[in-house]
């Protein structure tokens, strides 16, 4: 049987490339670089490369520099090639496929291997009794069908009213249940979008949403954050009016409240000027608010309004989880829009599946209803306590490493100048520790020297977990030091 893979063309592998570090050869840099995609995931197996001479032309580079890297990835094991195939992408033998640390852990590993790659809470403790209260009322509903297009009355009420007591007024139907955020993205994203169609993201965002957007065929285009006087990062409006004029994206995908990964809280004022940049572009608005309730480090009274209640004509949709604040295994999202298109979404939803699990959703009604109050303190208190420890521990380990502590959310993004998370990740594959690399949360190679760090992990296992990243790092530089050329070539 022919053995099949897919083609990269030489620009989608040049967005893709990391920095090159500098000091080294060319063409080694550049074997480093495409080595580093396919060790950390972002290449898969199997992907033909582009042309020696199509790629030297996209990157400038002369074909003899392409051709060294090329035979430099034969030589470590990174590229096969065959007369008259091309070249694909490999890994060396016996080298373990990449794990995607944004992956839940297998419950075999957990004993074995510390995960420091999955932001996500555990159950609080509210659980118990709010799944005894779902389960009592659950032989009303198992009468029927048990299918629930929009979700359970009960629920949409709950998720209703706390938009509400939060300065967005939101009836019933307004609210679709959807079984997790990702779900509710996806609905949006089949709703408004066509292949092509350009959508303009921060940068860095949240990984599942970017991966979602590429594999539907959507053209990214990123606006970085800026960094105000106190450190703590923001949208830089000019750029996001530029986009938004020049590029005319269809969507705006955006992460307003306690963004993943950086933990930025956005302001009114900046929230009014994105919705009139919008405006002004025609372009709907896509607000993640996932991580809304996370506002571990900032009073409620100086919580903005959520976007939508800023929104003059309809523009914003909205999505929310019960995965980051209550618990991800209830499997429970929704999105907030105008009832015509609430309507259209559970009609589109057939496609893919008929409702929510009724047992879920009677659960998560009841802590909403009855136990909020106590799960967000509960929460607040533990993700404090962690952004406190790893802020205390983090200068004496890595004093070059820089991160500022935010407002609220589930992580701290953490700058690692002079080592690249992805060798450091790779390196903590090997000692048991995974780690969620800066440039899984980019495009085009972005946020290489970054990695983010999840607050979900209790405060007293902050030392080992930097003991273990201490460890990950010496090796990882050590390898880069070990496999680094002798002399410089020239090609």
């Amino acid at each position: 049987m022919a053995e099949w893979h897919s083609t990269l063309t030489p620009h989608a592998l040049a967005r893709q490339l990391p920095p090159a570090d500098g000091g080294r050869p060319a063409y080694r840099a550049l074997a480093d670089r495409v080595s580093r995609l396919v060790a950390d995931g972002r290449l898969p197996a199997g992907t033909r490369l582009p042309a020696e001479r199509e790629l030297a032309a996209e990157l400038r580079l002369s074909r003899t520099t392409v051709a060294a890297a090329y035979e430099a990835l034969r030589a470590d094991g990174f590229l096969r090639s065959r007369r008259g195939a091309g070249s694909w992408t490999a890994l060396p033998d016996g080298t373990r496929p990449p794990a995607d640390a944004l992956h839940p852990l297998a419950p075999d590993r957990t004993g074995t291997e510390l995960d420091l790659g999955l932001a996500a809470p555990t159950a609080p403790p509210q659980l118990a009794e709010a799944a005894a209260h779902a389960l009592d009322r659950l032989p009303a509903y198992a009468a029927g069908h048990g299918t629930y297009p929009t979700g359970l009355p009960v629920l949409r009420e709950a998720v209703a009213r706390r938009y509400t007591e939060r300065g967005l007024p939101t009836g019933p139907d307004q609210i679709l249940i959807t079984t997790g955020a990702m779900s509710a993205l996806h609905l949006v994203h089949h709703a408004l979008l066509t292949r092509g169609d350009r959508v303009a993201v921060e940068a860095p965002s949240y990984p599942n949403t970017l991966r979602a957007l590429d594999r539907f065929g959507a053209r990214l285009v990123p606006v970085p954050f800026t960094t105000g006087r106190t450190g703590q990062a923001g949208w830089d409006l000019p750029q996001w009016q530029r986009v938004l004029r020049g590029a005319a994206p269809k969507l705006v995908s955006a992460i307003p409240d306690f963004q993943n990964p950086t933990g930025a809280l956005i302001d009114e004022d900046q929230r009014r000027d994105l919705l009139a940049h919008a405006r002004a572009a025609g372009t709907a608005v896509l607000a993640d608010e996932t991580c809304a309730e996370l506002g571990w480090n900032v009073d409620d009274s100086a919580l903005p309004r959520p976007l939508a209640a800023l929104d003059r004509d309809a523009r914003v949709i909205t999505v929310g989880s019960a995965g980051k604040l209550l618990w991800p295994g209830l499997r429970i999202g929704w999105l907030r829009a105008q009832p015509s298109l609430v309507r259209k979404l559970a009609t589109d939803r057939a496609l893919y599946d008929l409702g929510t699990p009724v047992l879920d959703q009677l659960i998560c009604a009841r802590l909403l209803t009855d136990h909020l109050p106590a799960v967000r303190t509960d929460r607040h208190t533990g993700l404090r306590a962690t952004a406190e420890a790893f802020a205390e521990a983090l200068p004496r380990h890595f004093p070059r490493w820089r991160f500022t502590l935010p407002p609220g959310g589930l992580a701290l993004w953490v700058a690692t100048p002079g080592l690249p998370a992805t060798a450091l990740a790779r390196a903590g594959e090997r000692l048991g520790v995974r780690i969620a690399s800066g440039a899984r949360f980019g495009i085009d190679g972005a946020f290489e020297e970054y990695l983010r760090l999840p607050l979900t992990l209790p405060a007293a296992h902050v030392p080992d977990a930097l003991h273990r990243i201490a460890e990950a790092a010496e090796l990882a530089r050590n390898e880069r030091f070990t496999t680094a050329d002798p002399e410089p070539c020239s090609l």
